[in-house]
């Protein structure tokens, strides 16, 4: 009898609907032996199998009634990315299937046995080459598995290993062939480019994941179907490299990215173009990385390099740039809540040409606030905003970016 006979159809539908009236029941029997069959797969790795085997079973309980293809359930592709990121290896995943697979055709055929008559004995046999093949596949597939799994990552550890050794020849600036770095690297340097340095503080294990989707999210924006150059430095920390078309920033989309991942911290470089546009980028990248560590805990999510360039010159000796900000400043370098308000509001007044109206328009102050908060700034300095001018400017941005780096601590 072909598979679209009536009466195997209606065997089957009887079957599928018999086990879906127990659903719970046979995931749970099936979770069973695959826990059973896998100690490997203990505690929490066993309870985030059981919404994905729960799912799997009425997907395949579905398709046994409507005969249409289903695509794997939401749970199942969830656990294998959680799996992916606490290290299991694809194999054990691959085995849980399969060991899944047969527990499920053994219940199919104990419903089916149940809704028919005579011997059985063709129903048994089936039961006897369905074991026999499993247990085979299962076998197999595992040996396979473990064989690619070794040889692809002596593979991936080689070609990472080419392409960290092709990126430090040309951020050093030695004589590389382009063209050829270009075909390794799978990017082109013939367009603008803009570095980035990306880290969690938190070392979990998904912590490349993490900085890879803020990067993707970046580039999915602005630069279509080019692909960002992406390079793993230690477990928490990649270099990234965004190719952008000419006079484009990332900069709100790189805000946008981040704040739907705030555990990753970036430093970005300005957008510049050709090979040397690709070091000097890479370069501001991690001059802008040294102000966000300098900063600590409280440094801002973001640190663009245009922001913070002379800043940047500071964090060489964060201690004598501590003494020189105090120095310049006096109490205004203080850490409160209070002298932080009237640091900001100085700042602005100085880079507004020392306008009280443009100040209190940029910081949403009435006149007479602005100019209140400049008063008490230079009382605490115990000198005019204006004398050494630069100074105070440039010392008040270390204040901005560097934060407690430079700042004295309050009585």
């Amino acid at each position: 009898m072909e598979p679209d006979d009536p009466r195997i159809r209606a065997l089957v539908t009887d079957v599928a609907g018999a086990l879906r009236a127990e659903l719970a029941a046979v995931a749970a029997d099936i979770e069973r032996v695959i826990v059973d069959a896998m100690p490997i797969l203990e505690g929490d790795d066993a309870h985030a199998l059981r919404a994905g085997i729960g799912d799997n079973v009425d997907a395949a309980l579905h398709l046994l009634v409507e005969g249409s293809p289903s695509t794997a359930p939401t749970s199942a592709i969830a656990d294998a990315q959680r799996f992916a990121q606490r290290g299991v290896p694809v194999a054990v995943l691959i085995r849980a299937y399969r060991v899944g697979q047969a527990r499920f055709l053994d219940l199919c055929i104990d419903q089916l046995l149940r809704q028919s008559e005579g011997d059985h004995a063709e129903v048994q046999a089936t039961r006897a080459m369905v074991a026999i093949a499993s247990e085979y596949i299962d076998r197999v597939v595992e040996e396979v598995v473990t064989a690619y799994e070794e040889s692809h990552d002596d593979w991936v550890r080689d070609r990472s290993a080419v392409l960290a050794m092709r990126i430090r020849a040309v951020l050093r600036g030695d004589a590389v062939d382009v063209a050829a770095t270009e075909r390794t690297l799978g990017y082109r340097f013939d367009r603008d480019h803009q570095a980035l340095v990306l880290w969690v503080e938190d070392h979990e294990a998904d912590a490349h994941v993490r900085i890879r989707q803020v990067v993707g999210a970046v580039t999915e924006t602005l630069a279509g179907d080019r692909s960002a150059l992406i390079v793993p430095q230690d477990e928490s920390t990649m270099w990234a490299w965004l190719p952008l078309a000419s006079s484009v920033t990332a900069g709100g989309e790189l805000s946008v990215a981040v704040k739907s991942e705030p555990s990753v911290v970036v430093a970005a470089g300005e957008p510049l173009a050709g090979v040397d546009g690709f070091r000097r980028s890479h370069r501001q990248a991690t001059s802008a990385r040294a102000v966000a560590l300098a900063a600590g805990p409280e440094r801002a999510p973001i640190t663009p390099f245009a922001d913070v360039a002379a800043i940047a010159m500071l964090c060489a000796d964060v201690e004598s740039a501590r003494a020189w900000v105090h120095e310049t400043l006096g109490d205004l370098a203080v850490d409160s809540t209070r002298n932080e308000g009237l640091r900001e509001t100085a700042l602005v007044f100085l880079q507004t040409g020392g306008s009280y109206t443009a100040t209190a328009e940029q910081l949403f102050l009435h006149r007479n606030t602005a100019q209140y908060r400049v008063r008490k700034a230079e009382e605490a300095r115990s000198r005019p905003l204006r004398e050494g001018r630069l100074d105070v400017e440039l010392a008040l941005l270390a204040c901005r970016w560097l934060k407690g780096g430079v700042l004295q601590p309050a009585p």
